[in-house]
């Protein structure tokens, strides 16, 4: 319990700052990213943890023909 702070869950905190961390970062969520994809595109192929964060890093960082993203 936090004493100074009544009713903050700090372990909703934290989840939701390792989420805000990872966007800022390019890595999005693969959970986020399974459920959409079951929600929207049912019967298509999803990518597996690894092709994901691989998919992002390419997204991020330009690797494999991908623009890079860049901010400036």
């Amino acid at each position: 319990m936090n004493c100074c702070l009544p009713g903050l869950d700090l372990a909703k905190l934290a989840t939701k700052l390792r989420d805000g961390a990872r966007l800022m970062v390019g890595q999005g969520d693969y959970d986020a990213y399974v459920a959409h994809r079951r929600a929207t595109h049912d019967g298509q192929e999803i990518m597996t943890r690894e092709e994901f964060f691989r998919a992002r890093e390419n997204a991020r960082f330009g690797a494999g023909g991908e623009r890079a993203f860049r901010c400036c």
